[in-house]
């Protein structure tokens, strides 16, 4: 077994993690963390929905699961995250929407050593209530929300012009669902970040809120 400080004291360039319930906020809260500290991004979800529009053999395996609500399983959702690590290479990255599990945040440490973790702490009925107003440019995976991030032509993708649409897993019930098997699912990966000693928890309801926050740890930790 590998030591909790060996795992640490080797990460030496900046190996992000953003956790945080369906609907929190992680893709808008990574945008401005890429723009801002030109950090690479990988979306595990994006990733999904890229190979399910794709009809890809992994897109159509992992579409039952997606589309239900329930959790990918562990071994295909490591084999592709470290496909797509590889290809970031030796850049700083922050990861969006991975590890879902503890063995995935088990191994994921093993293979790529963490060294920050950034927890969006939002209220469910916060969330419930913006998957309700929740669009998506589903090319590009931008997401708007009515009311407080709303896009500069309703009903239209901001850069492209298209129009934009529900995600199947938009659901108010899905979501639900989603974010009930999310809290029993993350207690034990927070914890395991917490022991190591890289998990930063920032609690409130929107991104605007959170960011200075958030702006600030990063600032800190890029230094």
């Amino acid at each position: 077994m590998v030591a909790l400080s060996t795992w640490c004291s080797k990460a030496a360039a900046f190996r992000g993690v953003i956790l945080g319930a369906p609907a929190s906020g992680k893709g808008t809260m990574s945008a401005r963390i890429v723009e801002h500290f030109k950090v690479a991004h990988v979306s595990s979800g994006d990733k999904l929905r890229l190979h399910m529009n794709s009809g890809t053999e992994l897109g159509k395996a992992v579409s039952k699961y997606v589309c239900t609500g329930k959790f990918v399983p562990d071994d295909v959702m490591i084999s592709m995250i470290n496909k797509e690590l590889e290809l970031v290479a030796d850049r700083n990255w922050l990861l969006d929407g991975f590890p879902r599990t503890l063995t995935q945040a088990e191994m994921l440490q093993k293979e790529h050593l963490v060294n920050i973790v950034l927890y969006l702490n939002v209220p469910n009925e916060v969330i419930l209530d913006r998957v309700k107003n929740r669009w998506v440019h589903m090319p590009s995976g931008r997401v708007y929300n009515v009311g407080f991030n709303n896009p500069k032509v309703p009903g239209k993708d901001d850069v492209t012009g298209e129009p934009l649409s529900k995600r199947d897993d938009d659901k108010v019930e899905i979501v639900q669902e989603r974010l009930e098997r999310y809290s029993k699912a993350t207690e034990p990966i927070l914890a395991f970040y917490s022991k190591l000693g890289i998990l930063h928890s920032f609690k409130g309801n929107t991104t605007d809120e959170l960011w200075p926050h958030v702006k600030e740890t990063m600032e800190k930790f890029m230094q």
